[in-house]
C-alpha cells in the first residue's frame, strides 16, 4: 500500500500538466486495493510495524522482530476456515499468522486490541485509494483543459432554466466544468490528510497496555500520524467526510454527464457522446444514438450519495465502541472507491472523445432571429436616455412576437419598430446583434485557469 504523498493543494486554483505534482509511480487499479488478500497484507503490514516500533524501544527481542518478518504469512482460505470456528476475524487471522511463525508469534499483537489492526489497515486502503482517485481526477482535468482550449472561440447559446439566455463559447462551459475539477481535487488533497490516521493504542484508547510511543513509531513507518485522540477505534466524522468527499466528487461527474445528455437531445444535438463503429443504440429503432455513459454515470452517482447517507450513520456509535459501523463499511467503502474510480475514467475518456457541433450551436443561436441579444438592445435603449420600464415593454413585445411565430425574426421587428429606430441608427442595433461583446471579458476566466 502507499504511504502518503505529498500534494500541493494551490496553483491558481487549479493544476497544470507541466507542473504536475503527483508522483509518478505504479499505482495498483482500484479494485486491487479492496481484495481481502490486500486487506490480510495490510493487517500483517500494520502487525509488523507495531513489533518493529516495540523493538526499537527494547520491548521484544530485535532477533524476534527479525525472525517474524522472515516468516509472517497467512493463507486466505485457512483464516476464512479458522474464523468459520471462532467467529472472530482478526483472532483467525492471527492463529494463521502464527502458524506460520512459530514461538515468536507471541510478540504478534503484544498489547493492541483488533480495531489497532483494524482502523490503521483500514486508513491504509483508504490512502491507497485516494492515490489512485488523484491520478484521475488530474487526467480528467487535462482532457476537459484541451478540449476547453480547442473551443475557446466556439460560440454557443448560454441557457438558464433550460431557456435560450445569452451566448457564450463551449470553451467557457468547459472551464466551469475545469473549475469545479480543481476544487475537487483540492478537496482529495486535503481529504488524504485527514484520513491518514492510524491508531495503536489498546481496548478503550488509553495506551494502558502499549506505549504511545509505540504508535508514533509504527504509525510513521506505514506512512500516517497517530490519531489524536482516539477511544477504541478512529472516530468515524473521518470516514464520513471520505464518503461525502466522493459523493461531491461523483456529483460534479454528474453534472458533466446531465450537461452531455441535455445537450445531446436531438432537438439540441450540440455535442454527442462517440458512437464507436458497430455500436447499437436501440433494438427496435436503429436511428438512436443514445448518452448511455452519460446516463450510467447520472445512476451511478446516485449510488456513492446514498452511501454517504450510510456513512454519517456510522459517526454515533456506543460510548468508547461498538461494531455496527462495520459491516456498513465492509460494503460501502470498497464501492465508493471502485464506483468513484470506474466514473472518473468513464467521464475522461467521454470528454476526450467528445463529438462537438459547432454549426448546430451557430443554429441555435440564432433561432428566431437572435432573442438572445434583447439585453443589448434593452441597455442600448436605455443609454440613448428612454426610460428603462418603457424599453424593456418594446423590447420584450418584439421578443414575445418572433418567439410565437414559426420563424420569428427578433433583429427584423426591432429593426422595423418605430420607438427604437428613433433612438437607434442601423448600425447600432446592428452591433447589438454581435456575439463579441459578450466574450469580451471571457480572457479573465480562462487566465484564472491557465488555460
Amino acid at each position: 500500500m502507499s504511504s502518503v504523498k505529498q500534494y500541493r493543494v494551490e496553483c491558481n486554483g487549479c493544476y497544470h500538466g507541466k507542473y504536475s505534482v503527483i508522483e509518478r509511480y505504479t499505482l495498483p487499479e482500484m479494485g486491487e486495493i479492496w481484495t481481502d488478500n490486500a486487506k490480510l497484507k495490510t493487517w500483517l503490514q500494520v502487525e509488523i510495524a507495531v513489533c518493529e516500533a516495540q523493538a526499537e524501544l527494547g520491548y521484544i527481542p530485535a532477533e524476534a522482530v527479525a525472525e517474524i518478518k522472515e516468516k509472517a504469512n497467512f493463507d486466505q482460505k485457512r483464516v476464512l476456515e479458522i474464523e468459520a470456528e471462532v467467529r472472530h476475524d482478526m483472532i483467525a487471522f492471527l492463529t494463521n499468522v502464527n502458524e506460520y511463525v512459530g514461538d515468536v508469534g507471541r510478540y504478534i499483537h503484544l498489547g493492541l486490541t483488533s480495531s489497532d489492526v483494524l482502523d490503521t489497515a483500514l486508513a491504509l486502503q483508504m490512502v491507497a485509494s485516494l492515490d489512485v482517485l488523484l491520478s484521475h481526477v488530474e487526467k480528467l482535468g487535462q482532457a476537459i483543459r484541451y478540449q476547453a482550449q480547442q473551443h475557446r472561440e466556439t460560440v454557443m447559446v448560454g441557457r438558464s432554466h433550460g431557456i435560450h439566455a445569452e451566448p457564450i463559447t463551449f470553451g467557457f462551459k468547459l472551464a466551469g466544468w475545469l473549475a469545479e475539477v480543481c476544487r475537487n481535487r483540492q478537496r482529495l488533497v486535503q481529504l488524504l490528510q485527514n484520513i491518514a490516521v492510524g491508531k495503536i493504542s489498546g481496548a478503550v484508547g488509553t495506551y494502558a497496555n502499549i506505549d504511545p510511543r509505540v504508535e508514533a513509531i509504527a504509525c510513521q513507518k506505514l506512512g500516517l500520524k497517530p490519531d489524536t485522540a482516539s477511544t477504541q477505534v478512529i472516530s468515524r466524522d473521518r470516514h464520513a467526510e471520505y464518503v461525502q468527499t466522493l459523493a461531491l466528487l461523483t456529483a460534479s461527474i454528474e453534472r458533466l454527464a446531465v450537461e452531455i445528455r441535455n445537450l445531446q437531445r436531438t432537438d439540441v444535438l450540440e455535442v454527442e457522446e462517440y458512437f464507436s463503429h458497430g455500436q447499437k443504440g436501440s433494438s427496435a429503432m436503429p436511428h438512436k444514438r443514445n448518452p448511455i455513459r452519460s446516463e450510467r454515470l447520472t445512476g451511478i452517482a446516485r449510488i456513492v450519495r446514498g452511501y454517504a447517507v450510510a456513512a454519517l450513520e456510522n459517526v454515533a456509535l456506543w460510548h468508547e465502541r461498538d461494531i455496527s459501523h462495520s459491516s456498513v463499511e465492509r460494503m460501502i467503502l470498497p464501492d465508493a472507491c471502485i464506483l468513484t474510480h470506474f466514473m472518473l475514467k468513464e467521464i475522461t475518456d467521454l470528454v476526450k472523445n467528445l463529438l462537438v457541433y459547432p454549426e448546430n450551436m451557430k443554429r441555435n443561436m440564432n433561432v428566431y432571429g437572435g432573442v438572445i441579444f434583447s439585453q443589448r438592445v434593452l441597455l442600448a435603449l436605455v443609454e440613448k436616455g428612454m426610460i428603462r420600464e418603457d424599453a424593456y415593454k418594446i423590447v420584450q413585445s418584439c421578443a414575445h412576437q418572433a418567439w410565437n411565430q414559426p420563424h420569428g425574426n427578433f433583429q427584423n421587428l426591432i429593426s422595423q419598430d418605430e420607438q427604437v429606430k428613433s433612438q437607434l441608427s442601423e448600425a447600432e442595433i446592428a452591433a447589438c446583434f454581435d456575439p463579441k461583446y459578450h466574450l469580451r471579458h471571457l480572457d479573465d476566466v480562462y487566465q484564472r485557469l491557465g488555460i
